[in-house]
């Protein structure tokens, strides 16, 4: 008994000391494995810099470890985990170069998820600023295009409906703002982008509702017929569709039938469970900083668009010179008319720019009208008569198109001037015309001229006068 006695104590006083797996005779051989187990541990644990120095520490000792575009990558993770703006800032630029540096691992479809999740994150209400949303609407669509098969393609497919539901609802509000104020061009320049980028926004039959008010009220009304039959082609099941029916038939315009891809995407969407706030979290909207009613009201089903935006489909207003409005295009008809493109919601969408019909699109010349009056042509010079120094037998001053040919007579073309260039002597004739040179080379009053040098600094000011419209596209 007493030896029993004697045992257990011994086994009290003298307990097993914890053995520490990282110190352990068996992880000496892979010292870089267990620098990355410590910094995971340290990482999951909240601490964050204590780990991201283990992690460099195994970078710069064992540059050819095979973990190294784990720890790399573990790095970028931890500024994520840490949150806040500099450290999401430091996360982004770690996962991009991760991208470039690895971008055959499988790692890399999520290095590139986790940069668009990064903005994500950082996204403010439709009303705040949006640059965060725009990047973020970006990076999903590139992971899109080239992770289209990878496991994580359904969850950035709905993070990009999010996204876009946030920036059009930005749009539809400002657009929204003008058309109450009752600036038509201005709302009509917002409204049409949403329509034809965002088919999948929640508000789009409205959109398209107020795009038809706003030109018929403008007296297009075939414009407007556009608009109201997108309403009962593409939203069949919106409650607009009643109304848009009873303006085709006031318009005397057959109304379409629904379109069976869309009147199912919008069944689905009806149908889809969505996240419903109790009354004590209603309050709590309002001290919201990101955005939480855009994302329950957000498509769930349907493609999005995975086109990015170019810079000739911004939904802003153009202003022209004059501070006249136009909605797209560069034609004289651009202001006054618009194209409507038909886009089936679930289908994707459009990024062309919008154009007129009979108008000219951004980048070409306008093509004069076939009943315009031709410039009157210069009449044929006198053959005994010298070539004056403004019409020397130069082939490429000849060709340049800023400087129509001169009329012989004033009063045949008055709007048409000639430039010539004088010696400071030179004295004008009785008729007002300039001294014809005589066959010595010599004007009346002696002066010597070359008709080289006149021809020479003649393409020098016309070259230089067309790289100053080129500078200058607006005269005033």
């Amino acid at each position: 008994m007493a030896l029993t006695v004697g045992t257990s104590s011994a086994q009290i006083l003298h307990k097993k000391k914890k053995v520490d797996k990282s110190t352990s005779a068996d992880n000496t051989a892979e010292p870089d494995k267990v620098l990355y187990d410590r910094a995971i541990e340290d990482i999951k644990h909240g601490r964050q810099e204590v780990g991201r120095l283990s992690l460099q520490t195994l970078i710069n000792t064992y540059p050819d470890s095979e973990y190294l575009a784990k720890a790399k990558l573990a790095i970028a993770d931890s500024y994520y985990r840490e949150g806040g703006s500099a450290s999401l800032a430091q996360a982004i630029q770690a996962y991009k170069d991760f991208g470039i540096f690895f971008p055959f691992l499988p790692e890399a479809s999520y290095a590139q998820l986790q940069v668009a999740n990064t903005h994500y994150k950082e996204m403010a209400k439709p009303d705040r600023d949006r640059s965060e949303a725009k990047a973020a609407e970006e990076e999903f669509q590139t992971f899109l295009e080239k992770y289209p098969k990878d496991p994580l393609a359904p969850q950035a497919e709905q993070r990009l409906r999010n996204v876009q539901e946030i920036i059009a609802e930005g749009d539809y509000r400002i657009g929204y703002y003008y058309y109450v104020k009752g600036d038509k061009r201005a709302a009509a320049a917002r409204l049409i982008a949403i329509t034809k980028r965002y088919p999948l926004y929640s508000k789009s039959d409205h959109a398209l509702w107020m795009l038809g008010d706003i030109f018929e009220r403008s007296e297009h009304k075939e414009i407007a017929s556009l608009y109201y039959a997108q309403i009962v082609r593409n939203y069949p099941l919106s409650p607009l569709v009643g109304d848009a029916k009873t303006k085709l038939k006031a318009f005397k315009v057959p109304v379409p039938q629904p379109d069976p891809k869309a009147q199912a995407w919008m069944a689905a969407e009806q149908n889809t469970p969505r996240q419903h706030d109790s009354l004590i979290k209603r309050p709590l909207a309002l001290v919201r900083s990101g955005p939480h009613a855009e994302l329950i009201a957000a498509a769930k089903t349907g493609a999005p668009n995975l086109q990015p935006e170019s810079d000739n489909t911004s939904a802003t207003d153009v202003l022209t010179p004059g501070n006249r409005s136009q909605l797209g295009g560069s034609g004289p008809a651009a202001g006054n008319a618009a194209v409507v493109e038909i886009v089936t919601p679930g289908s994707g969408a459009s990024t062309g720019g919008e154009s007129a019909p009979g108008g000219n699109t951004g980048g070409t010349e306008a093509t004069p009208p076939a009943d315009a009056t031709p410039p009157p042509t210069a009449a044929p010079a006198d053959s005994s008569s010298p070539p004056s120094a403004g019409t020397a037998g130069d082939s490429k001053a000849a060709a340049t198109p800023a400087a129509p040919p001169a009329a012989a007579d004033p009063a045949t073309n008055p709007v048409t001037t000639t430039t010539t260039t004088a010696t400071p002597d030179a004295k004008p004739a009785a008729d007002g015309s300039a001294a014809a040179p005589a066959a010595d080379g010599k004007t009346a009053d002696g002066s010597q001229q070359s008709a080289t040098d006149s021809n020479t600094s003649d393409q020098k000011e016309s070259t230089s006068k067309k790289k100053k419209g080129l500078r200058k596209l607006v005269p005033w």
